[in-house]
């Protein structure tokens, strides 16, 4: 089922999530809704707390993104309970957008190299390393399950200057091919 995308200024995407386990109820149909929502929304990514579940679960999937980065070609997870443990120290800027912020591209600095501990949909410790674009996306994701989100990576001056479409986002006067929530 096709869930709607939480939009900016909607309280969930600020809560930091809390961890699953494996008798998560109805975690295998959450899951596939979860794919098929990111699919239908042309995401990369898509983080529970975007549906409006303030738990630690997210899915990537690098494929469509491979011709330019070539580290995501066949880069398909879930991430559940994940905790970054390693940042590298040098940091790359690129440009991100998000499904919660429709219209809204910004370049965000992210360090290039990251370690990550997570369990796998079979509920798996995985521990993993990722570098360049895979990082980013994986960062990303994570952010929001932290209660973050890319633009608060931003310069103050930079934020001033997207105040309106932010806004316009909470009202709901965003052009998008998904279903979303607005704030209360």
């Amino acid at each position: 089922m096709i869930l709607p995308v939480y939009v900016y200024g909607h309280p969930v995407l600020r809560k930091v999530a809390t961890e699953i386990g494996p008798d998560y109820e109805n975690f295998s149909e959450l899951h596939t809704n979860m794919w098929e929502t990111m699919y239908h929304s042309d995401g990369v990514g898509l983080a529970a707390p975007q549906i409006g579940l303030p738990i630690r679960l997210f899915v990537i999937d690098g494929n469509g993104l491979a011709e330019d980065f070539p580290e995501l070609k066949n880069f398909k997870h879930t991430f559940i309970n994940a905790e970054i443990v390693e940042r590298s120290p040098s940091k790359v800027m690129e440009s991100e957008g998000c499904l919660s912020l429709p219209g809204i591209r910004e370049e965000v600095s992210r360090p290039d190299r990251i370690r990550i501990k997570f369990l796998d949909e079979h509920f798996e410790p995985r521990d993993e390393v990722y570098e360049g674009f895979a990082a980013r996306i994986v960062q990303h994701e994570y952010d929001h399950i932290e209660g973050k989100l890319f633009v608060d990576y931003l310069s103050p001056l930079r934020r001033r200057l997207i105040k309106g479409k932010l806004n316009a986002i909470t009202v709901g006067k965003v052009d998008v091919d998904y279903r979303i929530k607005l704030p209360k």
